[in-house]
């Protein structure tokens, strides 16, 4: 292994881990905001992105794209509620 891989191994700390997998989970859960009730379920998947982005002790794209994706799912799913008369809570 050179010595530019081992410098990136030891950069990543378990808390960039654990930010990983809660960015992950936002991933997979944000898009429920579609089909079920987006007012309980996009701001919990924001709450859950945002903890994940203070995690993490060094700038990630899976932690930014995250942020970004709970907020649009957030946004789709008010529109889609509103516009077809569906609950929002």
């Amino acid at each position: 292994m050179s010595a530019n891989g081992q410098e990136l191994i030891a950069r990543h700390t378990p808390r960039d881990t654990v930010a990983a997998f809660l960015a992950t989970f936002v991933h997979f859960a944000a898009p429920v905001a579609l089909i079920y009730y987006p007012g309980r379920i996009g701001p919990g998947t924001m709450l859950v992105a945002l903890i994940a982005a203070g995690i993490a002790t060094a700038p990630s794209r899976i932690v930014g794209s995250a942020v970004a994706a709970a907020t649009l799912w957030w946004f789709v799913g008010m529109v889609i509620a509103i516009s077809l008369d569906r609950p929002l809570f």
